[in-house]
């Protein structure tokens, strides 16, 4: 039996809501499955950034370009009005890639880099949804020779993959947009962790200035026809 309004639904409105709403179930598993290791690859990042660490991600398609969205949050800003951050995506460099592409080969493009970059202590973000990017693998590999802290991004087939990293981040999910939208998810977590915990009095002062600009709201935002009562100054 049809539902009350659905056949008014055209079936590109059908589809988006079926899609949207396997994507929001997926969502509720990822905070069931991974909150715990999120947490603790964000106090690795911080203990990095707090010795004068740098943070680098890696990963191919759109695991590149989330590479590229992680890394700005950090070297920018996510939330807070605070200084910027050591954070680097190895997969920005068109010369870099190219020359290491042509020269030794597409599976050293992040290796390479790293081996000229990285030293002990610093973060590795290595993004792969399938878990076998082989130049994925080349820069965890080249991480862990440098005394480098790995962080792995995947999916439920990844297992092998996420064996080689210190913190696991796993979208409990085998379909490749379901792991994307949960490694973007998991990423603004990992980068807000990141700014509460090493600027917290920036925080404080960011929740006054929205506290104050509500009040600001509420004593501007009156009821048409509405007159401010008058300032009675007190005796003096």
């Amino acid at each position: 039996m049809t539902r009350r309004g659905e056949a008014d639904r055209g079936p590109l409105e059908r589809r988006a809501r079926a899609l949207l709403n396997q994507a929001g179930r997926s969502l509720t598993r990822l905070e069931r499955h991974a909150a715990r290791a999120v947490a603790a690859a964000a106090e690795s990042v911080i203990a990095s950034l707090e010795a004068g660490g740098t943070i680098y991600f890696c990963g191919n398609g759109g695991s590149a370009a989330d590479a590229q969205h992680m890394a700005c949050e950090l070297a920018g800003r996510f939330v807070l009005e605070r200084p910027g951050l050591a954070a680097v995506a190895l997969t920005t460099n068109t010369s870099s890639l190219t020359a290491i592409g042509n020269d030794y080969g597409f599976d050293q493009v992040f290796a390479r880099q790293l081996e000229g970059l990285g030293v002990p202590g610093d973060v590795l973000v290595a993004i792969t949804t399938s878990g076998g990017s082989p130049n994925v693998l080349a820069a965890v590999h080249a991480a862990r020779r440098l005394g480098m802290t790995v962080i792995g991004m995947t999916g439920l087939k990844g297992g092998r993959f996420a064996a080689l990293c210190d913190h696991a981040l796993v979208t409990p999910s085998v379909s490749t947009p379901r792991i994307q939208e949960g490694h973007i998810a998991m990423g603004h977590t990992l980068c807000e962790l990141v700014e509460r915990r090493m600027f917290p009095a920036r925080r404080k002062r960011a929740r006054a200035r929205g506290e104050s600009a509500v009040r600001r709201s509420r004593t501007t935002s009156r009821p048409r026809g509405t007159r401010a009562r008058p300032h009675r100054a007190g005796r003096s």
